[in-house]
């Protein structure tokens, strides 16, 4: 396939089980479609997990110049399922993408749900995260059963897998190559296609520069004790004049 023949919708959903790691991924995704000089809104409507969620990374959105929009006390230790108007104006604007970063089972996938009329107006793609090294989705049946019971919640179809199996730091190449057998039978199961393979920055320039689907990602999701995602003095590169998105692949923007 022509990579550069695709345009990406302007609504892409993020999903996956606790500890999958979507929130890293939508984050990475949010920064390289900014990179890419489009004018991104990261939405947070993650309702289940309150510690690692979107809304932890306000700064790092800031002096990226993403739009983070949040639940009502996402960033607090009060859990109330409370969603601000600007959820809504955000489908409304057509100048820019729009993030979904969504809850990790199908309790979390009810609160995506109260937009599938809006989302299902416009063309979208919603990311199924899988990681075989997190216990609730080891096997191929267990994870399957998740992807339909979240699509079953939202009333919106998975139309992509993102592999993103990992041991967070402990990760080596040969953890990665382990999982394909799991990611392809996934794929096989549900005929949804797998077209991203996601992998630290390091592992994949070493050892996946052949891999069509792998996709290098930075770790900005981390356990309190590891060192920081982005030293606060780092220079953020300014991206370029935003322009439009054909030609712009699904594959290659993560």
């Amino acid at each position: 396939m022509d990579k550069q023949a695709v345009q990406i919708p302007r609504i892409t959903i993020v999903t996956g089980h606790y500890g999958s790691g979507k929130t890293n991924v939508a984050i990475n995704l949010a920064i390289q479609m900014r990179d890419q000089g489009l004018r991104v809104a990261l939405v947070d409507l993650d309702i289940v997990n309150p510690y690692f969620r979107s809304a932890d990374f306000a700064d790092l959105a800031r002096r990226h110049d993403i739009e983070l929009v949040a639940m009502d006390y996402a960033n607090s230790n009060v859990d109330l399922p409370s969603m601000p108007g600007d959820i809504y104006s955000v489908f409304n604007r057509k100048d820019r993408y729009v993030i979904l970063d969504v809850g990790g089972d199908d309790a979390g996938a009810v609160a995506l749900g109260q937009y599938a009329r809006l989302i299902g107006e416009e063309r979208y793609r919603m990311l199924y995260v899988i990681n075989r090294y997190r216990y609730w989705t080891q096997g191929v049946d267990d994870t399957v059963e998740l992807m339909r019971a979240i699509e079953a919640a939202s009333r919106l179809r998975v139309t992509e897998l993102v592999n993103n199996s990992h041991l967070a730091k402990l990760t080596t190449a040969e953890d990665i190559k382990a999982s394909f057998d799991y990611a392809e039978a996934i794929e096989r199961e549900t005929g949804v296609p797998l077209t991203m393979t996601t992998i630290r920055e390091d592992l994949c320039r070493a050892s996946f520069g052949d891999l069509e689907t792998a996709v290098p990602v930075k770790i900005y999701v981390r356990t309190p004790w590891d060192e920081p995602a982005e030293r606060p003095d780092e220079p953020v590169r300014k991206p370029p004049a935003a322009r439009p998105p054909e030609g712009i692949g699904q594959g290659w923007i993560l």
